[in-house]
């Protein structure tokens, strides 16, 4: 038994519809700029080219229904709403036909992004880390198991406070699900606890203290969230 000089965090996890498990989180990808019209909206190319890939701590998890305090040093907070994968096998170089293989199952989550300091990192050259990978800055929705089927298209939404804010379908992403895995597996070895945001569409937008966000993907659990006092 290892001998810890204290003890261990807790493992970061998230809800499994119909279960009583949970799902241990490893590591957490995300994909830059995989719309079209969330890259126009950002002056981006929107021609697909080498996909973007960052990433979130573990424990940047949020579970349904939390109040999430404003983060410090932003002033410019933003959400943006992403189907997300959950890896169950992993892999290395997987090829694209055994990619859905990898599967665990589907969520809704919200990439939240403060995009002032993301925005100076892109300036600059620097890596986006303090822009999207802080305290918090993943909230996520149950897992729904893929035996209920895959995700490859349906309407894709999130609202602020009842206004539509997000709306799109998740056939409009430019890499597609297996091709993001595909390509991530060329890069890092999947492990099972992965979770992978696939990218928002276009409508991101600031957020403020006391907002109240709902946010969904066709056939998955709606993801509601509230921002709280700085």
């Amino acid at each position: 038994m290892t001998d810890f000089a204290f003890p261990p965090a807790a493992l970061p996890s998230v809800a499994i519809a119909g279960s009583s498990q949970c799902f241990p989180v490893h590591r957490i990808y995300c994909i830059g700029r995989n719309y079209a019209d969330h890259a126009r909206e950002m002056g981006a190319d929107p021609e697909r080219g080498t996909p973007i890939f960052f990433s979130k701590p573990a424990d940047a998890v949020v579970a349904n229904d939390a109040v999430i305090p404003y983060p410090q040093r932003t002033s410019n907070l933003h959400h943006e709403v992403e189907l997300v994968v959950a890896i169950g096998r992993g892999g290395r170089e997987v090829p694209q036909e055994r990619v859905l293989d990898c599967v665990f199952g589907y969520a809704v989550g919200i990439d939240l992004t403060r995009r002032d300091l993301q925005q100076a990192s892109k300036q600059k050259g620097l890596p986006w880390d303090t822009g999207k990978g802080f305290d918090r800055s993943a909230p996520i929705a149950v897992i729904r198991p893929a035996s209920r089927g895959h995700v490859s298209k349906g309407r894709i939404w999130l609202t602020v406070n009842g206004q539509q804010r997000q709306q799109s379908d998740v056939s409009e992403m430019l890499w597609k699900v297996p091709e993001i895995i595909a390509e991530l597996s060329a890069f890092f070895e999947l492990e099972p606890g992965d979770l992978i945001f696939t990218g928002t569409p276009a409508g991101v937008g600031a957020l403020q203290p006391g907002d109240r966000l709902e946010s969904g993907v066709e056939g998955l659990d709606t993801l509601r969230i509230t921002i709280g006092e700085r």
